[in-house]
């Protein structure tokens, strides 16, 4: 039987016409799944009770499983969610002034192993299907609102576990979906995916206009970015990665985040900054400076606070717009490259 959550638009409407019922029943169906969350089909009380039947014998509603919680001294909220299959994802909650930025998960691990990133150093176990994907931000919102939160989430970033462009089918249909009005309605300008760059899915996502692109640059010449982004580096050369970036059709005032993580006598020094500077002169963007978060078995260390200070300086100086990231949940490992997703490192169980 097959999770309804995992239907496209199109799947929908397909199943209603072979069905006999009429087009606008998708519309409820959504409205119950991705806007009140009610996960039983015999609660949809607009529905015909014929057709609530015939649904719950045709499909089922299968959620992610919160099978632990981590809450930082900073309120940032990481959940263990276990699936179908037992795999356990993480997926993470930070609390902004207003509302909660959500950390979405695209994969079980991830292939690239870069050497700084705890996620790939679990290698890759597979991809996450629509529904998990769409399950994240609806077991989270049932969260929020068990816990009588007081903020909603309103912003969406593809950063957590895995490379989204790695699983693009999936993670483009989820998109649709989060964008759709009659779905999640989000908007493209609260929608993020982080890639460390997949010249085929790159080009798509922007040409739909799916939402904002983050680039995981984290190195300013090839042969750094060989060594400490390996797979990354094979994949596109970084040559090729800027001239796909100067070509992407930007809105007005719509900006490539190019992300750079600076590691503690690697990538931290003025000629790095002098080099991400030369390289990134003729792209759009805006750069989001990361302070390394040691992971667990991670052979690196965080940048010394003057270097950090003085690689923001400089890339201010010639005109580019910075931004030094907070690393939010540190104390509960649910900072950039630090999710991991073993259970055993949980404290809190359900």
């Amino acid at each position: 039987m097959r999770n309804i959550l995992d239907l496209s638009s199109s799947e929908i409407e397909e199943y209603l016409r072979e069905i006999g019922e009429p087009k606008f029943r998708k519309s409820q169906i959504w409205n119950w799944l991705y806007v009140r969350g009610v996960f039983d089909f015999h609660k949809m009380s607009n529905l015909p009770k014929g057709f609530r039947f015939r649904l719950s014998e045709d499909f089922k509603i299968e959620l992610p499983k919160v099978s632990a919680v981590k809450t930082a001294q900073d309120g940032t909220i990481k959940l263990g969610l276990s699936l179908q299959d037992k795999n356990i994802i993480e997926t993470v909650l930070i609390p902004e002034r207003t509302h909660y930025t959500q950390c979405l998960s695209s994969q079980v691990g991830c292939a690239l192993g870069c050497t700084f990133c705890s996620t790939g150093q679990m290698g890759f176990i597979r991809n996450l299907t629509q529904g998990e994907i769409l399950g994240q931000i609806l077991v989270a919102r049932a969260f929020l609102k068990e816990i009588k939160a007081k903020l909603k989430i309103r912003n969406l970033v593809f950063m957590g576990m895995g490379e989204p462009l790695l699983n693009w089918d999936n993670v483009k249909n989820s998109l649709y979906i989060l964008r759709d009005k009659q779905g999640f309605d989000f908007s493209y300008r609260h929608t993020t995916i982080s890639t460390v760059g997949i010249p085929r899915p790159l080009k798509e996502f922007a040409k739909e206009d799916l939402g904002s692109i983050a680039v995981s640059l984290h190195a300013p010449n090839q042969s750094l970015r060989e060594q400490i982004m390996p797979r990354a580096a094979k994949i596109m050369e970084l040559d090729e990665l800027i001239e796909l970036l100067k070509s992407i059709p930007l809105r007005n005032r719509q900006r490539i985040t190019i992300e750079y993580i600076l590691i503690g006598g690697v990538n931290d020094s003025l000629e790095h900054a002098r080099e991400l500077n030369k390289i990134l002169s003729h792209i759009k963007c805006k750069i989001n400076l990361i302070r390394f978060n040691p992971g667990p078995d991670i052979g690196y260390a965080p940048p010394e606070e003057e270097k950090v200070i003085a690689f923001e300086d400089y890339l201010r100086s010639k005109g580019q717009i910075v931004t030094l990231r907070k690393s939010k949940g540190q104390d509960i490992s649910a900072a950039c490259g630090q999710l991991r997703a073993e259970v055993s490192n949980y404290e809190t169980k359900f």
